[in-house]
C-alpha cells in the first residue's frame, strides 16, 4: 500500500525530547546521512514535534518534508525553519545519497534583556516562523547566508575550539538578525520592551494547565497583579488578549492530538479544556479555516500531496 495514503501512517505523533549537546547553549546540531538506494516515505511515516525550533539544511541529495501547511522537496543548499511544537515528518526523496544538517534550538534562551523586545518577532503566536521559509525561497542571497551561518554553527560545535560557545552564540544572533532585517513584515511596533519576562510565569502556568479551567484570577495570583491591570498589561506585552492567547494554545494542542488518530473529536475537545463542543468547533475553524473533522481527514488523505510528489519527481 502507498505509504502516503495508508491510514496506518497517520496514527501516531512522537513528542520528541531533545537532549542538548551543550546545556548552556540550549541546542543540538548534527549531520544525518544516508547512502542507501532506497527512498520514498517509509511505512509508517510518522509525525513528530518538539518544543525547540528546528532548522534543516540539505548538503547533498533531496529531502521530502511535510508540515501541517505544506509539502516540499529540499535540494542541496536549501534551508527550512520549523516553529516550536510544529508537527512535521521527512523522508529521503531520491536514490542519491542524502546529507543534511538538523539544528534544534530553544531560541528564547538566546534573548537577553537587551534583545528581549525582538522575541515576539520569532513567536509562533504573532509571527509563525514557517513564514520565514518564503524568504529563503525568494531570496537566494539570504538563503546562502543562512546556510553558511548554520554550517558555521555545526562546524564550531564539532571542533569545540576555545571560544566556540561565543562563536555559536554570535552566529545564532546573526542568523536571527538576517531573518529579521530581510523579512517584509513590519516588526517596528515590536521594537519596544515587551515585558515578556514579567508574564513568563503566567505563560508557563497556561501551558501546564491547558486541560483545566484557566481564569484571569489564576493569572492575577501568579503575577500578583490586579484584575484590570493584568488584562491591559497582558495584551500590551503579548499583542493579544488573555482569552485569545489561551484559546490559541488550546487549539494548537488540539491539532497535535488530532494527528494521533487515537482520540475522538469530543475527547480532544475535553483534553484541551473546552467542554462546549460548539465553542470548540468555532475556535478550531477560526484558526484553521476548517472543522476538526475536515482537518483530520485532510491530514489523513493528503489530497494535495500526490500532485506535489509527481511534480517533484
Amino acid at each position: 500500500m502507498d505509504p502516503i495514503h495508508s491510514s496506518s501512517t497517520f496514527t501516531e505523533i512522537v513528542n520528541e525530547e531533545v537532549i542538548y549537546q551543550n546545556p548552556l547553549l540550549f541546542l543540538k546540531i548534527w549531520e544525518m546521512s544516508s547512502d542507501t538506494q532506497q527512498y520514498g516515505p517509509p511505512t509508517p511515516w510518522r509525525w513528530h514535534s518538539h518544543m525547540q525550533v528546528e532548522f534543516l539544511v540539505v548538503i547533498e541529495g533531496q529531502l521530502g518534508i511535510q508540515t501541517k501547511h505544506d509539502y516540499t522537496v529540499m535540494a542541496p543548499g536549501d534551508v527550512m525553519v520549523l516553529g516550536s511544537s510544529q508537527p512535521h515528518r521527512t523522508y529521503k526523496h531520491s536514490a542519491d545519497a542524502l546529507r543534511q544538517i538538523v539544528f534544534q534550538i530553544d531560541l528564547k534562551q538566546h534573548f537577553d534583556l537587551s534583545t528581549m523586545p525582538y522575541l515576539h518577532c520569532f513567536s509562533e503566536l504573532t509571527h509563525p516562523l514557517e513564514q520565514f521559509n518564503e524568504l529563503f525561497k525568494g531570496n537566494t542571497a539570504v538563503k546562502q547566508a543562512a546556510y553558511n551561518l548554520i554550517m558555521q554553527i555545526y562546524e564550531e560545535s564539532q571542533s569545540r575550539k576555545i571560544g566556540y560557545e561565543l562563536a555559536i552564540s554570535a552566529a545564532i544572533k546573526n542568523l536571527l538578525l538576517l531573518m529579521l532585517r530581510n523579512d517584509n513584515r513590519d516588526f517596528s511596533a515590536l521594537a519596544e520592551d515587551s515585558g515578556i519576562s514579567r508574564v513568563r510565569p503566567a505563560l508557563d502556568f497556561i501551558d501546564e494547565h491547558l486541560s483545566e479551567r484557566i481564569s484571569v484570577e489564576d493569572m492575577c495570583n501568579v503575577l500578583n497583579l490586579s484584575y484590570h491591570y493584568f488584562i491591559k498589561y497582558f495584551k500590551k506585552v503579548m499583542g493579544i488578549s488573555f482569552v485569545d492567547y489561551v484559546n490559541y494554545k488550546r487549539i494548537k494542542k488540539a491539532e497535535r492530538l488530532l494527528l494521533t488518530g487515537d482520540l475522538s473529536i469530543m475527547e480532544v475537545s475535553f483534553e484541551v479544556g473546552i467542554l462546549n463542543m460548539a465553542q470548540f468547533y468555532k475556535l478550531f475553524k477560526r484558526h484553521n479555516q476548517c472543522s476538526p473533522k475536515e482537518f483530520k481527514q485532510r491530514m489523513r488523505s493528503q489530497s494535495g500531496l500526490t500532485p506535489l510528489l509527481a511534480q517533484a519527481d
